[in-house]
């Protein structure tokens, strides 16, 4: 007597997300109104406003062309120094090129307006450097405010970026083209520029748009490098006139200002997204790689990109810690001068006890949040097969390429409406959305690596879709949501554009407290603050990437 036996088919890759609907829904409903509820209620203020005529003035006109000159200038100069570095540090023989990467990579962990304060220490008319000049020379060697000293840090605080793109873009091109070249009598120079430069266009383009877009907007160093030389950007005039109260329907104003703002960075990423469609995938998987022999050239080479690296690294910081320790700008070092006032000034304000309390709230619910919705559009965008699963993933990193003066502008324009408005929470709104992509991104990859097979066994073993796409992939996915979590939480809490734009009275956050010290002419307490702020940041991001070894 035969037993009729049947056999299943094999689950196509992917399950489909018929039973997670719900959670789908949800998540696409909280993603949406988080990323296009404030850039559709701007640019329905601009047009209502009527106020494009504005975009014609003199002062949006020469706001316009200074935002544009010096994010122009540092995006090339970031490029050009991270092309640099990913050459040196990623392609040849130079001595010591795992500490010089560290060195070289500083600024990152730097907040720019910490950068900036910094740098003041060692270029400000009376300080640092100059001070030397000057009894020298009668006369300061470079006064950094200006739109030189905006380039400059701006440069300064992008180019990691671009060298994180660019070298991870050169490990992907086979040395063996260059070896190729090098057979048919090309020089290993010659090679690099006319095989390998090429090939990195696209990582070229991708970077100088993502810096391009970034320092478009950046608040921080314009506001503390261009603001006492009246040299004001977009950024800086949306400030203005918010806090000013002498611009008539200042709402409509910043929207305005706002839309032509988001307009440079929506071209920016077409730039971008078109050269990406055209350029070609090479094979590298089975490549054995070979480093460009430097030569005689190794040692100047070494010591030039170390002498920079540490420049860039060691002069800013130390003078920070400079200026935290000594009574008043232009005293002397000298050992009878030193003092711990200044910290214990700065850490008294009640501005300051303010803002480190609403900091830390802030960034840690932002990190909470975030490293849930996250994780929640990870698991959809990866583990679900859906039409709208690129769009959904789309929309959550879209605010990565959203200047952060549009995404404050956006939810000052719906505080009210939203009941937001003069509370902590509107800045926490504007968090989750301009900081929703470290997790996806960090989320994304990891559930991609999984294999499907485990959540088969699960439904084999009786578990329901949903069941098994909680118990395998969301469990699996979950160290990679803290770690993202953790970013969003180290980017937050030394945060000063969205807070700055969406400040209102006990709001404040720590970067406004510093900044207003700053601006208030308290120069050592603001600097005792960057200097805490510094090196609590750099110790975050070691444990972090610590955890990251483990």
């Amino acid at each position: 007597m035969s037993s009729a036996v049947t056999v299943r088919p094999a689950p196509r890759r992917g399950w489909r997300a018929d039973s997670f609907t719900g959670v789908r829904v949800i998540v696409w409903l909280v993603t949406a109104g988080v990323v296009l509820t404030p850039l559709a209620a701007m640019v329905a203020l601009a047009v209502q406003g009527d106020q494009f005529a504005l975009l014609g003035s003199e002062d949006v006109v020469v706001a316009a062309r200074n935002s544009v000159v010096t994010s122009l200038a540092s995006a090339i100069g970031a490029v050009a120094v991270g092309t640099y570095l990913a050459i040196v540090l990623d392609h040849t023989d130079l001595r010591g090129r795992a500490a010089l990467r560290l060195f070289a990579l500083s600024p990152m962990f730097i907040p720019p307006f910490v950068g900036a304060i910094a740098w003041l220490g060692v270029f400000g008319p009376t300080m640092g450097v100059n001070r030397v000049w000057s009894d020298g020379f009668g006369a300061p060697l470079w006064n950094i405010y200006g739109a030189d000293g905006i380039i400059f840090l701006l440069t300064v605080h992008s180019y990691p970026l671009a060298y994180l793109i660019i070298g991870a873009a050169l490990r992907r091109i086979p040395s063996d083209l260059e070896q190729a070249a090098r057979i048919a009598g090309a020089s290993g120079v010659g090679a690099l520029r006319d095989v390998t430069i090429p090939l990195l266009r696209p990582a070229l383009v991708a970077s100088f748009t993502l810096t391009f877009v970034s320092n478009l907007a950046d608040f921080g160093i314009p506001a503390i490098i261009g603001l006492p030389e009246r040299y004001y950007t977009l950024a800086t005039l949306i400030y203005r006139s918010i806090q000013s109260g002498t611009v008539a329907a200042p709402l409509s104003v910043v929207s305005t200002i706002g839309v032509a703002l988001l307009a440079m960075a929506v071209v920016a990423a077409l730039l971008d997204a078109r050269v990406n469609r055209q350029h070609t995938e090479l094979d590298s998987t089975a490549v054995v790689r070979h480093r460009l022999d430097l030569a005689g050239a190794r040692l100047p080479l070494s010591a030039l990109t170390w002498l920079a690296a540490l420049a860039i690294t060691v002069l800013p910081i130390v003078a920070l810690a400079t200026q935290a320790v000594l009574p008043a700008p232009g005293v002397p070092l000298a050992w009878e001068h030193l003092t711990l006032d200044n910290f214990g000034r700065a850490l008294g304000l009640r501005s300051t006890q303010v803002g480190v309390r609403n900091s830390l709230m802030l960034a840690g619910l932002a990190a909470a949040i975030c490293a849930v919705l996250g994780l929640l559009v990870g698991l959809v965008t990866t583990r679900t097969r859906a039409r709208g699963n690129a769009l959904l993933n789309g929309l959550a990193i879209l605010p990565q390429a959203i200047p952060g003066t549009v995404i404050a502008v956006g939810w000052l324009i719906v505080a009210p409406t939203l009941g937001l408005f003069n509370t902590p929470w509107l800045i926490l709104v504007a968090y989750v959305m301009a900081f929703l992509a470290l997790v996806v991104q960090a989320v994304s990859a990891p559930l991609r690596g999984i294999p499907v097979t485990l959540e088969e066994a699960a439904r084999a073993s009786g578990a329901t879709q949903t069941r098994a796409l909680f118990d395998i992939a969301l469990r699996l996915a979950i160290p990679a949501a803290v770690t993202g979590g953790a970013m969003v939480f180290l980017t937050a809490v030394r945060e000063l554009t969205i807070s700055a734009l969406l400040r209102s009275p006990g709001t404040q956050t720590l970067g406004v407290a510093i900044f207003d010290l700053q601006q208030a002419g308290n120069y050592n307490a603001s600097s005792a603050l960057s200097l805490l702020v510094t090196i609590v940041g750099l110790l975050g991001i070691a444990l972090l990437a610590g955890r990251e070894r483990n």
